[in-house]
């Protein structure tokens, strides 16, 4: 625990860094804090600051910059919204197709932010209208999956017998006069109490494909946008360390951890933030990420944020995301 005296040197320190992006010295942080402290004192706090792992001294400076512990400890006590740091009540996002919508909103966070703005596709519900079986070959089965809105997924899957087409229309029947217009997922559960009154080469055609279904949903919804990559080339904090830049700029081209850590932001409630190497996913030292799920009729279907240097305007970048969180799920929500 921090006396008041020591929080309030530390809040100080967080803030002049975040603002002029150099190391804090004694001098500048008695100027700065209001304290009528001597500098004797505030370098023995610095030191006690320093042991438990919330600042650091860098060799090139006798002045500390924050760790990503002390800014952990700054976003969590310390961190205070000021209203109006930001026009993006001004700015709108016009109801249009959903991809438009994110890519629009992708670019706007980035403007905003002057970093990175990621948004992840909604999630549309995976029901279908209409299924159909067409036997390949011996034990191939194309599978015909049409969603309520005409779009069409076809999949190949492979069956534990050789069913006849007469078997497969059988299959294809039962489904679409009994499960048409429910999810995937509901579909998936009956299947499971209903499996007895089936028969075994039918259960397991119907399952395999109602997975196949599921599947080619989720790779379709798997997409994430990018915006302002190239603003990272401007950030000081990375532009002396080319090494830092090309992994980060190979994780924007991969995706991949980036849904995963976007993934695990969408089962939160409002803003999260990871700074540093915490959120495991995506675990560079020197990158924060501050995130919000979005939601379309009350429901979460994706997740956007913001990516840049631990030495970012918290403050200003959470009111970026929940503000253009809203947005996304208002124009979304009107189409």
């Amino acid at each position: 625990m921090l006396d008041e005296r020591s929080k309030s040197l530390l809040k100080t320190l967080v803030e002049r860094y975040i603002a002029d992006g150099q190391p804090v010295g004694s001098r500048t942080l008695s100027k700065a804090s209001g304290l009528e402290l001597s500098p004797a004192t505030i370098r023995n706090v610095m030191a006690d600051l320093e042991e438990l792992g919330l600042i650091a001294s860098p060799h090139t400076s006798a002045g500390r910059i924050p760790t990503a512990r002390g800014y952990r400890l700054f976003v969590d006590t310390m961190l205070t919204a000021q209203p109006g740091l930001i026009g993006v009540e001004t700015a709108r996002l016009q109801p249009d197709q959903p991809q438009r919508v994110i890519a629009s909103a992708a670019q706007m966070l980035s403007n905003l932010s002057s970093f990175v703005g990621v948004v992840t596709s909604p999630k549309k519900p995976s029901v279908f209208h209409h299924i159909e079986f067409l036997r390949l070959g011996e034990r191939r089965v194309l599978v015909i999956l049409v969603s309520p809105d005409g779009d069409v997924q076809n999949r190949v899957i492979f069956t534990a017998q050789d069913l006849t087409q007469a078997e497969l229309a059988e299959a294809s029947n039962r489904l679409n006069a009994n499960y048409a217009g429910l999810t995937l997922e509901a579909v998936r559960e009956r299947l499971r109490h209903e499996v007895d009154e089936l028969r075994g080469e039918i259960a397991g055609l119907m399952s395999a494909a109602v997975q196949a279904g599921t599947d080619a949903m989720t790779q379709e919804d798997d997409q994430v946008i990018v915006s302002g990559e190239r603003n990272l080339l401007t950030v000081q904090d990375f532009s002396h360390d080319m090494g830092s830049l090309r992994r980060l700029f190979d994780l924007f081209e991969q995706k991949t951890q980036l849904m995963r850590l976007l993934d695990t932001s969408s089962r939160a409630e409002g803003v999260r933030i990871y700074i540093g190497g915490e959120s495991q996913v995506v675990p560079y030292e020197e990158l924060s990420i501050v995130s919000a799920p979005y939601e379309v009729d009350g429901q979460v279907v994706g997740t956007l944020g913001v990516i840049g240097p631990t030495r970012m305007a918290y403050d200003r970048m959470i009111q970026i995301v929940d503000i253009t969180s809203r947005m996304v799920g208002q124009a979304l929500s009107q189409r």
